[in-house]
């Protein structure tokens, strides 16, 4: 079930939040968790069992590192291993099998295999409950419902934000819902939605009309377009759902970490990752990087350490060699950047010209990196790119269309928006436009929520007229 599809909207959402808002507080927890089974079940019914296994694995793991402390990293591990046999099973299995037969030559039929939707998330937020219970950065969940709910609970179940479970553990256990969470959630999911429905949606119909094309079949400015919207339609379709999840944990009472903080006006890659998917980079960061040594066991580890964790990070999103070129991609990066120690040489550039020269550097490269990202093969993206630098022979019998017919008055619209809303200009309009006069307080946020409300409506109407509404990281 989609958080921008008519049936969520219209009647899975209100129904919850109906009886959530009207229930007593002890019962707040117990709706959620079955609102949340509901939520799964509705799309992938016979996946659910895999999700309760999950559950389960880590609700004994975790038991099992209480009770038996002199074994506790055996158990750890054991634990560890049986969460990534879920993953690796459902997601790059078939991949294994692929380039098995490619190495040796061998025959061995690929399986029937659908990967349960938020496999990677619901996986990763497991980890990272057992993980903390090991380090002793959180006391055991002996309510097995408590825990269910943590790792099935529906507003972040499918596509994030990871959330760990030390950062939500006392919301668990204990949290209020008032009007001032319920209304700024649903502020919230309305501008996730209209960033998903308005934006998203529409630079994507203008990025899949120009990949759906061989590279050979346009022209460089093109293959820049396409390659730009696509970056648009990744951002806003991505941070909108994150937005979306974030509003609906307020409505609930859950207060959950920001995911994404204008990673388009980032000067290097590395300030990109802290401003991209921060609940996946910090995950890595914590759990990966961390017990890897991070940095402080000299340069050679670092630069090692570095390259693992992107290529992890490559193969979390996706079991295809494309995303493993993207991971290597920004880690190679990321590492050359720590070599010229990047951090110390940021604060130096105070010249404009130094700063654009960076943006442009840091856009380039993560540029290219989505159009790899967005390609259906390694084969498909080294093409694409090469046409974006002129360095691919047009096919003379395909028709080549002109520029202006990717994209209509309302694509052309929405694409200057979209660019603009990358930036934090209307979050800086807000915070000059804030005073201490009360009246002048209340016009301004009368006009926001008459916003909000036209944008919604908008939205709304969108959806019902509309059948294209994909999202993206359902894939992954």
């Amino acid at each position: 079930m989609l958080f921008s599809s008519m049936t969520f909207i219209s009647i899975f959402l209100p129904i919850v939040c109906g009886i959530y808002l009207f229930a007593k507080k002890e019962l707040h927890n117990m709706i959620l968790l079955i609102a949340s089974i509901i939520f799964y079940a509705w799309g992938e019914p016979r996946y659910l069992a895999i999700m309760l296994l999950t559950i389960l694995v880590n609700y004994f793991g975790s038991l099992g590192i209480e009770k038996f402390n002199n074994h506790k990293k055996l158990i750890l591990i054991s634990t560890i291993i049986a969460n990534l046999s879920f993953l690796i099973y459902f997601k790059y299995f078939n991949f294994i099998i692929d380039n098995c037969n490619h190495i040796f030559h061998a025959h061995i039929s690929a399986l029937d295999i659908v990967m349960p939707i938020g496999i990677s998330f619901y996986t990763f937020q497991a980890l990272s409950y057992v993980i903390d219970v090991y380090r002793g950065e959180c006391e055991v969940q002996k309510d097995i419902y408590k825990l269910a709910l943590y790792i099935c609970l529906f507003p972040q179940l499918i596509a994030g934000p990871i959330v760990k479970y030390h950062d939500v553990a006392e919301q668990i256990e204990n949290r209020d819902v008032n009007f001032e969470k319920v209304t700024y959630g649903v502020k919230r999911f309305i501008i996730g939605l209209s960033k998903k429905v308005l934006i998203a949606n529409t630079m994507g119909l203008v990025a899949d009309k120009i990949f759906s094309q061989t590279p050979d079949a346009f022209s460089t400015p093109v293959a820049w377009l396409g390659a730009i919207c696509y970056s648009l339609q990744l951002f806003f379709d991505f941070s909108g759902y994150s937005d979306m999840a974030i509003g609906l944990g307020s409505i609930f009472g859950f207060k959950f970490l920001e995911n994404f903080n204008y990673p388009y006006i980032s000067k290097s890659i590395t300030e990109f990752w802290r401003r991209w998917h921060i609940s996946l980079s910090t995950w890595f960061k914590q759990y990966v990087y961390i017990s890897l040594g991070g940095n402080r066991r000299g340069k050679y580890l670092t630069v090692r350490n570095l390259g693992i964790v992107f290529l992890l990070t490559g193969i979390w999103h996706g079991a295809a060699w494309n995303f493993v070129f993207w991971g290597i991609w920004h880690g190679a990066f990321i590492i050359l950047e720590k070599l010229i120690n990047i951090k110390e040489l940021e604060p130096k550039l105070n010249q404009i010209w130094q700063k654009i020269c960076m943006h442009i550097y840091c856009v380039f490269v993560f540029v290219i990196g989505w159009v790899m990202f967005r390609a259906d093969s390694m084969s498909y993206g080294w093409k694409y790119i090469l046409n974006m630098f002129g360095l691919t022979k047009l096919n003379t019998e395909i028709h080549n269309y002109a520029l202006s017919y990717y994209g209509d008055t309302w694509e052309i619209l929405i694409f200057f928006v979209a660019i603009l809303c990358c930036t934090p200009i209307f979050s800086k309009i807000k915070l000059y436009t804030q005073t201490n006069e009360s009246t002048k307080e209340k016009v301004i946020g009368g006009l926001v929520n008459v916003w909000l409300i036209f944008i919604f409506i908008i939205s709304f109407a969108s959806i019902a007229a509309s059948t294209y509404n994909p999202f993206i990281y359902f894939r992954f």
